[in-house]
């Protein structure tokens, strides 16, 4: 019998709830027959049974709490026993287009296959939870239009790689599918430059170094990324161009490119970046301590950005100045 050993007394029975769209499905598990296999996982028997869900957005279902077994949430690994009551709530289809929106942007280099753009501190690169409007997508979909690679879904068009919402800089944006895996290789072959200056809090002792530590999910603050042994290997090499009495300015090249590792690995150096709220535990990791230092961010930009043109293999290089903020604060603090 093999993997039907759990089987329905019915085919599924679908309704609809009218008043909050949510698709009800509800199956019943068989008696299994003496000398089958141990009775099935949920998610396999989920997987087996409603061919027209994947079996990731089954597992998403389960851990969303849509699934019930008997009336309980349970996980995925749960085994299931004769004549228990499985019942899907489907939420609803969110609206997931994503409409161009008139917001400046500075674009500093665009052609046929690609765009290179700065963008300023404060603006998210692409939607996300809680966050619909006003990013970097809504921008390019209005100065670029609808003509950008589609690799990394339909809320992330054209985006290669990202810049946290408060890091200013240089982001290169793809036009077609060929153009991006090529930029995405190049990246992940460690033939792309990236290269950020940084105002630090706090003191480096060497002049230059370079920093290899793993980087993933906090243990306990799963917002936040911390060095652990079971991260994604990650490398820093930072160079100090100025010093002042508790501060740093420093230039940062990537030779990877984790989330938050700029600020993760300068904070485990005791040199948090300033205005981090969420890893400088210092002077200047604060709304209050931007105001203060008139931020609009925190003190990270991409200044550098260079590659290799996908289509004719020329090198091409760009450079941003600090913005503004970061200009004034640099002067204040170093001269």
């Amino acid at each position: 019998m093999g993997r039907d050993i759990a089987r329905m007394i019915t085919r599924p029975r679908t309704e609809c709830m009218e008043d909050s769209k949510i698709e009800r499905i509800e199956l019943v598990v068989d008696q299994f027959d003496p000398g089958d296999a141990p009775p099935l996982r949920l998610d396999q028997f989920l997987a087996d049974r409603l061919s027209q869900f994947s079996r990731a957005r089954i597992q998403k279902f389960i851990a969303d709490g849509e699934i019930l077994v008997d009336g309980h949430v349970e996980k995925a690994s749960h085994r299931l026993r004769p004549n228990q009551k499985v019942v899907l709530n489907v939420p609803p289809v969110k609206d997931t287009t994503v409409h161009a929106e008139a917001i400046p942007l500075d674009i500093v280099y665009d052609d046929d296959h690609l765009a290179v753009v700065n963008k300023p501190a404060g603006m998210v690169t692409h939607p996300g939870a809680g966050v619909q409007s006003g990013t970097l997508v809504h921008a390019l979909l209005h100065h670029l239009g609808s003509s950008l690679s589609g690799i990394s879904g339909i809320l992330r068009p054209g985006i290669v790689h990202r810049l946290d919402k408060d890091t200013s800089g240089l982001l290169v944006i793809a036009k077609d599918d060929l153009t991006h895996r090529q930029l995405s290789r190049q990246i992940q072959a460690k033939m792309a430059g990236r290269t950020y200056l940084a105002i630090l809090e706090g003191e480096l002792k060497q002049d230059e170094g370079e920093i290899k530590a793993p980087i993933g999910r906090h243990p306990v603050h799963r917002k936040k990324m911390a060095i652990v042994a079971t991260g994604k290997p990650a490398e820093s090499h930072f160079t100090v161009l100025k010093r002042a009495p508790g501060f740093v300015l420093a230039e940062v090249k990537l030779r990877t490119g984790r989330t938050h590792q700029i600020r993760v690995h300068m904070t485990s150096l005791n040199c948090p970046v300033v205005g981090d709220l969420v890893y400088n535990k210092k002077t200047t990791g604060s709304m209050a301590a931007r105001g203060r230092l008139q931020l609009h961010g925190h003190a990270l930009h991409a200044t550098k950005l260079s590659f290799f043109h996908p289509a004719n293999g020329r090198l091409l290089e760009f450079e941003a100045e600090l913005p503004d903020d970061l200009k004034r604060l640099s002067i204040r603090l170093f001269g």
